[in-house]
């Protein structure tokens, strides 16, 4: 980002890192699995996240996150969003987000989700869900519905006992390398592991080992992405959200 918090031309970031266009490019693809123009995307709109918390106006979150017009704000922030960002500054008027517990072989599992699919699964407790949920977005109408959600829930705790279970449908936002790391976490068997360095090859980015870390950890759908089943190169258990105990019997439950 530039001082005026815009993106950076190719050229001139290369030049400051004393390298040619296509080197940077190319390191960027290897260690962070997106190009420079992606990665200042993905800054751009993360700042504009914050900023349309805190800002007047949109207009000042927009261009105070970098973009350069507000055809490009809109376009691009509405899709990471997940909702126009005039909608999320106001707290996500009147969208209907619709949660669930139920008790699992794990603990608690918790689900949110909108007419579009879940958008949250965790496990811990739903008071902390509903209160974290409710900050995000506080003129949402966030209804728990045990009978519309009935299905969904069955499906994580099947999910949860290592038991196969129907793919659900799908409501999250991040990155284009985010997106491909989730995508290829869900194409991993049940019963089986992956290491980190075994999931950046499958993607093409074999060098970006960290960069898949990052975004198991970004993972806001447990177990429905299946963030539980990376581990470390040499078999142990990296770090997880909600505890090793839990991805412990998350995956014992899966081998059994």
């Amino acid at each position: 980002m530039n001082a005026a918090g815009g993106p950076v031309p190719v050229a001139a970031l290369a030049a400051s890192g004393h390298c040619s266009v296509r080197q940077l490019q190319r390191d960027f693809a290897e260690v962070l699995g997106v190009s420079p123009r992606q990665y200042g995307q993905a800054v751009r709109t993360d700042r504009a996240r914050v900023l349309l918390r805190s800002s007047p106006t949109v207009l000042d979150a927009a261009f105070d996150a970098g973009y350069g017009s507000v055809r490009a704000f809109y376009e691009e922030a509405a899709r990471r969003l997940g909702m126009p960002p005039s909608a999320y500054v106001a707290g996500a008027p009147s969208q209907l987000l619709l949660w669930s517990v139920t008790p699992s072989a794990v603990g608690d599992v918790i689900a949110v989700a909108t007419p579009r699919g879940l958008a949250a699964v965790r496990i811990g407790s739903a008071a902390d869900l509903e209160q974290q949920v409710r900050a995000e977005f506080p003129k949402a109408i966030l209804e728990r519905d045990d009978a519309a959600m009935a299905d969904v829930m069955d499906a994580l705790r099947q999910l949860c006992m290592g038991r196969p279970a129907p793919d659900l449908p799908l409501d999250v936002h991040g990155t284009a390398f985010q997106a491909r790391v989730w995508q290829a976490l869900r194409e991993i068997p049940s019963g089986q592991t992956r290491s980190y360095a075994e999931v950046a090859e499958a993607i093409g980015s074999p060098h970006a080992v960290r960069a898949v870390a990052s975004a198991c950890a970004s993972n806001r759908v447990a177990v429905a992405i299946p963030c539980h089943r990376v581990i470390r190169g040499d078999g142990s258990l990296a770090g997880y959200r909600w505890g090793l105990a839990v991805k412990e019997s998350l995956l014992a439950n899966e081998r059994a």
